[in-house]
């Protein structure tokens, strides 16, 4: 992930400012000017959020005005692109909340949907929606069928449940099946860019609703192009890491007649910023061909001593009778900032087709 200066740093600030200059050119900008100095300890949402505000205070007035300004900075050339437009598009959409209007909340989703293929305006539609859900989502509605593969995304991805670095949107958590028109939509849109995010869009709702999910997908399923078991197998990867029957039955990973044998590990203790070594083997038992998916779960040890799993994917594969398969495996426990280590006890165990099996324990000694 880039650092958030070269993101939105001074360069970016200054060239917002020059835009919004050369569409208002009697406007002072002092806020702007003075964003642009005060970036540098910020987060990257802290430094959208400053500029937001700064450009809000610097174009005072009613939305209609602060609009067209908007719009003129867009149309003074291709530099109004890029990270700026994630502050102008938050400023559209707090003003257009601000404003209290039918006329300036539905402007506000013209011009995010205007802007969104200068970056995104995946974030600052999350206001609007939560604002007047129903509302917004007509209009978004008809983003499905727009000729234009960036506004046909924004509305798969904007009203996605768990966007991340996005605010959440009650409403859509409440009632998960009011996004299901906008998907339905999409699964088979000709953009691989936009088919992706109805993927993680399925995957997201997943996470409260998987029997709707398995249901969704079997629909998609039902009423196929050449993407849509892609698709689906996409969407359906936190449910088949889990385990859900429904998810693995949809995709063919029925139960098998399989010997497990393992995990077999290297060593009993690892080093910290060491690596687990784990060897397994995998025996097709039955009569039939089986297809599998394979995964390994790591339970990682907490503070309290307690423990966490984490699962990873290891392969989906098919054996034939009498069949079998040898996995060999290295886990990396380098530092990384998304996980801390805790010394103690670990377990690491293998998971076919949504079993576990050959939990074997191992440690994780205190760094030397």
């Amino acid at each position: 992930m880039p650092f958030a200066d070269e993101l939105i740093g001074r360069t970016t600030a200054e060239a917002l400012t020059n835009a919004v200059r050369t569409a208002a050119p009697d406007a002072p900008l002092k806020a702007l000017r003075a964003a642009t100095s005060a970036l540098e300890p910020l987060s990257l949402r802290e430094r959208s959020d400053l500029l937001r505000d700064a450009l809000i205070e610097d174009l005072p007035g009613d939305y209609a005005a602060f609009a067209r300004t908007v719009r003129a900075a867009r149309d003074s050339g291709p530099e109004f692109s890029g990270w700026l437009i994630w502050p102008v598009t938050s400023a559209v959409a707090a003003k257009a909340v601000d404003e209290g209007t039918d006329e300036a909340f539905d402007d506000g989703l013209r011009l995010l949907a205007e802007l969104t293929s200068r970056l995104t305006s995946e974030f600052a539609i999350r206001r609007l929606l939560n604002h007047d859900l129903d509302r917004a989502l007509e209009a978004v509605a008809t983003w499905t069928a727009s000729d234009d593969a960036d506004v046909r995304r924004l509305a798969s991805e904007g009203t996605r449940p768990f966007l991340p670095w996005s605010a959440r949107v009650p409403g859509i958590l409440a009632e998960p099946r009011a996004t299901l028109p906008v998907i339905n939509a999409l699964y088979r849109d000709e953009s691989e860019y936009v088919r992706r995010s109805v993927a993680n869009h399925l995957n997201d709702l997943s996470r409260r609703q998987p029997d709707l999910v398995v249901e969704t997908a079997a629909a998609w399923l039902a009423d196929p192009d050449d993407s849509t078991e892609r698709v689906v197998r996409h969407g359906l990867r936190t449910l088949v890491k889990k385990g859900h029957p429904g998810a693995l039955g949809l995709l063919g990973f029925a139960p098998a007649a399989i010997e497990v044998t393992g995990p077999r590990l290297a060593a009993d203790g690892i080093t910290f910023g060491g690596t687990l070594s784990f060897t397994a083997t995998i025996r097709n038992t039955g009569p039939e061909p089986a297809r599998l998916a394979v995964d390994y779960i790591v339970h990682h040890r907490k503070a309290n001593g307690t423990q966490t799993e984490k699962i990873f994917k290891l392969t989906t594969l098919t054996l034939e009778p009498g069949e079998r398969f040898d996995i060999a495996r290295d886990h990396s426990f380098r530092a990384i900032t998304t996980r801390r280590y805790y010394p103690g006890t670990h377990a690491v165990e293998l998971q076919v087709n949504g079993i576990r099996s050959g939990r074997a324990e191992f440690t994780l000694l205190p760094p030397g």
